[in-house]
């Protein structure tokens, strides 16, 4: 079945689909007032391309309250521009994958230069081109092609991991090798509507998220089922097929909350070529086989910051587990005894109340730790 032929049933099936089906309430695919652009309206190019970003390692449903959030912090390129990095990291709490906020810090730079200050309220003076785009830190040619039709309604093919299932289901493939993959991308570059691109990509991606899922994909609702050789010979299912899961490693963590006579407590802050480099956290590390979790603790903070604690009573432990690898957290609550705090092994060292642990960015498993802290705490002063 030669899928280049069909390009203009398929465009029709798919577009009368997303009339009636698509996610068009998606906020930053719409205009400043809340109503959808029409073919060849140009709309807004930057809540585009932060939701963009956002996506890469995130579900819709949790990067629309992000986003939204995001946008009264920073409503245009300007704000993001002059804000601090600290601030940015604030506003991703709780997104994982900080690099992302930093790399969307770096390309408000290098596109205010681009776009010229005086000229950032008109939509056409930013980048139009795929290759204009992919000079930026963390724009891939699939982020560039879905910033490019839906601000200007260009016909720029995206390849997503919802098209690349589509496609791979549409053309049976078992496996997407690199060869697939250039033929994908010249699939989907034949495919794309020239007269509603925004509209067309909006489909393949919402098709995939909402019809042609991974699992269980809702085959008797798809407008391309008559089209697709998996369907019609095979299991859809089965396409692409998957590589076996790897069982990530788990590794225990000692973590110290250290307080002094004052009733503040010591956080450090990453340094800023390390992994989430920027964020803070509650100081510890790595246990060894031969130690126990409190000895671990006491070394690490050794180590760290050159001081020495008594560990104290468990404040929690908990599993967060990464793409790469499982965390099981030890938290312990710790007495300061000697030494004067130094960031061995970070960029900087704070003493902070326990209600400034907010004005802070941690990573996301240390909101755990703060919520419980609070509740600790709360009990404590019951007591007194």
């Amino acid at each position: 079945m030669d899928l280049i032929e069909s390009s203009q049933d398929i465009e029709n099936l798919l577009l009368t689909w997303f009339r009636d089906n698509g996610r068009n309430w998606i906020p930053w695919k719409l205009k400043t007032d809340g109503s959808i652009p029409k073919s060849g309206e140009i709309i807004s190019p930057y809540g585009i391309w932060i939701a963009e970003v956002m996506l890469q390692q995130t579900q819709l449903k949790v990067v629309v309250p992000y986003w939204e959030k995001w946008i009264k912090i920073f409503p245009s390129l300007t704000d993001l521009v002059d804000a601090d990095l600290q601030n940015i990291y604030l506003a991703w709490q709780g997104l994982g994958y900080y690099s992302r906020a930093k790399r969307i810090h770096q390309s408000s730079k290098l596109l205010i230069k681009y776009i010229g200050k005086n000229r950032l309220e008109d939509p056409s003076s930013w980048p139009t081109t795929i290759d204009n785009w992919m000079t930026l830190p963390g724009i891939g040619r699939s982020t560039a092609g879905s910033i490019i039709s839906s601000a200007f309604d260009l016909p720029t093919p995206i390849l997503d991991g919802n098209v690349k299932r589509i496609f791979s289901r549409l053309l049976a493939l078992e496996k997407i090798t690199f060869k697939d993959q250039k033929k994908l991308w010249e699939l989907s570059t034949k495919l794309i509507s020239k007269d509603n691109p925004r509209d067309f990509n909006q489909a393949l991606m919402d098709l995939g998220a909402i019809i042609c899922t991974p699992q269980k994909p809702v085959c008797s609702f798809c407008p391309l089922q008559k089209l697709c050789v998996a369907y019609i010979k095979y299991d859809p299912q089965n396409f692409p097929k998957k590589d076996m899961k790897k069982i990530n490693p788990c590794q225990e963590i000692g973590l110290g909350i250290v307080f002094n006579k004052n009733g503040e407590l010591l956080i450090d802050q990453r340094l800023e070529n390390s992994r989430m480099g920027g964020m803070w956290e509650f100081p510890g590390g790595k246990k060894n086989s031969e130690e126990s979790i409190e000895m671990t603790i006491e070394r690490e903070l050794k180590e760290e910051l050159d001081i020495v604690v008594k560990v104290g009573p468990k404040l929690l432990s908990f599993e967060h587990a990464y793409t790469h690898i499982k965390l099981h957290f030890t938290v312990h609550i710790c007495e300061w005894k000697s030494g004067e705090p130094k960031p061995l092994t970070s960029q900087k060292l704070l003493w902070v109340s326990p209600e400034r642990l907010s004005d802070f960015p941690f990573p996301a498993a240390n909101t755990k730790i703060i919520s419980e802290l609070y509740k600790h705490l709360s009990i404590e002063n019951q007591k007194l």
